[in-house]
């Protein structure tokens, strides 16, 4: 867990979070393991067969974990970072470069009072502008995993899949943030399956082929066939774990 979270100030910048009245404080966040140690670490975990996996919401945390990455770069590990809120642009194709998968909690990605109250007047508009960058990412040939941080959010995929599509709460009148970094339908479903997978080295799941686990859900709609407003309304209907069924509505 490399820093805290936006909320609270304690999540790690590059820059100082601004005041109430936009004007720059002496506060940037915190990076609780010293960099320098978290580089040796990684690498020593790394050749001792451990996969890592990090907490990382400010840009210079990012930057931290990244950095840490680097000398055991595309290792076989599948490190992973998750949460991945605020990115200086700069550092975006180094995911993609490192092969350092983004864990995203797409769900998180939209205008409520937490972000509009308690983050973006304490970011700026710029960086306010880098956050969740999950579509550029992709763009520059990062992976993408998904999951909820349950129980810290809604463990529902679909809510959250609405979301990494739209940028907007399922249902909800608020402009989307930061639509340029939407995913299409069918990028973000492959991140909540084989993306979570390859970072669990479930190789024999998380896609539909002959010889694979049975992990299936059936949804009680084709998500692709209506209108992308209404995939948070999708609901899983059946679901297999290793060809069992484990539940049916």
């Amino acid at each position: 867990m490399q820093d805290g979270v936006a909320e609270n100030f304690t999540a790690a910048m590059i820059d100082p979070y601004l005041d109430g009245c936009g004007c720059a404080t002496d506060r940037r966040g915190i990076s609780r393991v010293d960099p320098a140690e978290l580089r040796e670490i990684v690498s020593l975990l790394d050749a001792d067969g451990f996969q890592v996996h990090f907490h990382a919401i400010g840009d210079r945390a990012v930057r931290e974990v990244l950095d840490a990455v680097e000398p055991v770069a595309r290792s076989a590990r599948r490190h992973h970072v998750a949460h991945v809120q605020v990115v200086h642009p700069s550092d975006v194709p180094r995911f993609g470069r490192l092969g350092l998968t983004v864990t995203m909690q797409a769900l998180w990605a939209v205008h409520e009072p937490a972000m509009d109250e308690m983050t973006i007047p304490f970011l700026g508009a710029e960086r306010a502008g880098w956050q969740y960058p999950f579509g550029a990412v992709r763009a520059e040939g990062g992976r993408l995993a998904a999951g909820s941080d349950w129980p810290v959010s809604d463990p529902d995929p679909m809510r959250a899949i609405h979301v990494a599509v739209n940028r907007v709460a399922h249902r909800c009148d608020e402009p989307p943030l930061g639509p340029e970094q939407a995913l299409d339908l069918g990028t973000a479903l492959e991140a909540y399956t084989a993306g979570s997978a390859y970072v669990n080295h479930f190789d024999d799941s998380g896609r539909i082929a002959p010889g694979l686990r049975a992990d299936l859900t059936v949804l009680d709609r084709d998500p692709f066939a209506g209108p992308p407003t209404e995939i948070g309304a999708t609901r899983a209907a059946l679901t297999w774990v290793a060809g069992h069924l484990v539940h049916t509505t």
